[in-house]
């Protein structure tokens, strides 16, 4: 069993105060007995920092971003996750819950670390945020931390966290409306998108009778359901069922008995912790008992929240198409994180963000996840600074046999009204779908276009787009990035 690593610096201790906390609590939840927890914990928490670590170490300077990847603890946590399947396979089963055995070795289990396309919405809704929002969004909504707490750790002001929290959670929806659409539907699941993303917008929008007759067999319409409905209380379910899977309801009501316990409004100790001793009967019942309730009033709010009420089958909530691109909406606007915070050492979010208080909101930076923006057709891209300097990060998303996800960001000394990117790729690589940019592609030069709403870029900003392509053989980085015809360094 590997030894907890050692934090860098102040910050990296304050991060691993905190994520050893949550890591060992859903560990005990995956496995018999505290004794295997600690070290189902020990192992995912070095796991998971390793990762943390590889992934910060590949950001490049100046890029205005980072490798697309989850917060940091919702990330430890996967890393439990990926522990407990490991463990699975190496023939250590018999330590975890066979609930959880089961789970593992089921097809939900799979989508987890399948074909992005294909993972559950709110794990990819979660993923194409800006950190620092998602960061946001995680620990106010599932770790159940008061504001002042949170806006304390991420280096926010305290006045205005809450409005920054409202927006946070619109745009989490708005990326989770773009996964779900891009998820592969059969026809029917299809001819419900639309709907189903018009009657979520509103408290006061009915549900049909068919959809919701639809959302009670269909377990990926209604995972959809649950992320696009901000109201009703559903969304900490949601976020947790989402990205950590099985177990992901009862971390989230150990989580919040825990906060209410700092709070002094809880009894002194968890009811959830369990017995010292391995293996105990004591500890299993309270976790199934826990685990059970959690299910059972999580299944209750989601039934509430998509019952039928009037049935009304109105054409013209149909008619609301969010086939839009959402990325107008942008991350949240943020002041300095201290040192001490878990997320100092994020990058700091783009320059392309609206200034506190403007009524004009640029669009967000990271990738997006849809082919909406195929149906934008704009005119041929004016650049104000035909010669301006730029730099290029490129970074590969994920990869899996024959296809791949990438995701390029510029960033332009001069400001924008217009811009066109092209590259060139090594290997025969194709670009499949592409989002934020129109694409053409000749040979192994690929030309992506400005869409309307992203076009224009100020000085020292950044411009983004994402793409999912296809491979044979290698998928190295591509060269002869330009910017308008201007060359740029990176790659």
């Amino acid at each position: 069993m590997p030894d907890l690593p050692t934090p860098k610096d102040a910050t990296e201790s304050a991060l691993f105060s905190e994520g050893w906390d949550a890591v060992l609590s859903h560990a005990d939840l995956c496995t018999s007995g505290s004794l295997t927890a600690h070290q189902l914990a020990t192992e995912a928490f070095a796991l998971g920092m390793r990762e943390i670590r590889a992934a910060a170490s590949t950001h490049v300077r100046g890029a205005g971003r980072r490798t697309a990847r989850l917060p940091t603890i919702p990330g430890l946590l996967t890393a439990v996750r990926d522990t407990a399947a490991a463990w699975e396979a190496d023939g250590q089963g018999h330590k975890l819950d066979p609930d959880l055995r089961l789970w593992l070795n089921s097809g939900s289990a799979a989508r987890y670390t399948g074909p992005p396309l294909e993972r559950p919405v709110a794990l990819r809704g979660l993923r194409d945020m800006q950190e620092a929002d998602a960061s946001l969004l995680w620990l106010a909504e599932v770790e159940a931390l008061p504001l002042p707490t949170v806006a304390r750790r991420l280096g926010l002001d305290p006045a205005t966290v809450a409005d920054e929290l409202d927006q946070v959670r619109t745009l989490f929806r708005d990326r989770c409306h773009r996964a779900h659409l891009d998820t592969p539907m059969d026809a029917r699941c299809r001819s419900y998108a639309r709907l189903l993303d018009a009657v979520t917008r509103s408290p006061a929008a009915d549900t049909p009778e068919d959809l919701s007759r639809h959302l009670a067999t269909c377990v990926r319409c209604a995972e959809a359901a649950a992320c696009l409905r901000l109201h009703g209380g559903g969304l900490p379910a949601a976020l947790a069922g989402g990205v950590i899977g099985w177990g992901g309801l009862a971390y989230l009501e150990r989580r919040r008995r825990a906060a209410e316990v700092r709070l002094g409004a809880g009894r002194p100790a968890d009811p959830a912790a369990g017995d010292p001793q391995e293996g105990t009967g004591r500890s299993r019942a309270l976790r199934g008992g826990l685990l059970a309730a959690a299910v059972l009033l999580s299944a209750l709010a989601l039934g509430v929240s998509m019952m039928p009420f009037g049935g009304s089958g109105d054409d013209s909530a149909a008619a609301r198409d969010d086939r839009q691109p959402v990325a107008a909406e942008p991350s949240v606007s943020r002041t300095g994180t201290p040192s001490g915070s878990p997320t100092a050492s994020a990058p700091t979010p783009s320059a392309t963000r609206a200034a506190s208080g403007s009524g004009h909101r640029q669009p967000d930076p990271e990738p997006q996840g849809s082919t909406s923006s195929a149906a934008h057709h704009p005119g041929p891209a004016r650049s104000s600074a035909p010669t301006a300097g730029c730099r290029v990060a490129y970074d590969l998303v994920d990869q899996w046999s024959n296809g791949f996800q990438a995701a390029v960001t510029v960033t332009t000394d001069r400001p924008l009204d217009g811009w066109t990117l092209s590259w060139a790729f090594r290997d025969g690589q194709q670009v499949g779908q592409m989002w934020d940019a129109t694409v053409h592609q000749s040979g192994a030069r690929v030309t992506a276009t400005a869409a309307d709403y992203n076009k224009t870029v100020a000085a020292h900003g950044t411009l983004s787009l994402g793409f999912i392509g296809t491979w044979q053989g290698r998928n190295r980085t591509p060269y002869g990035f330009t910017l308008n015809g201007a060359s740029c360094t990176g790659g």
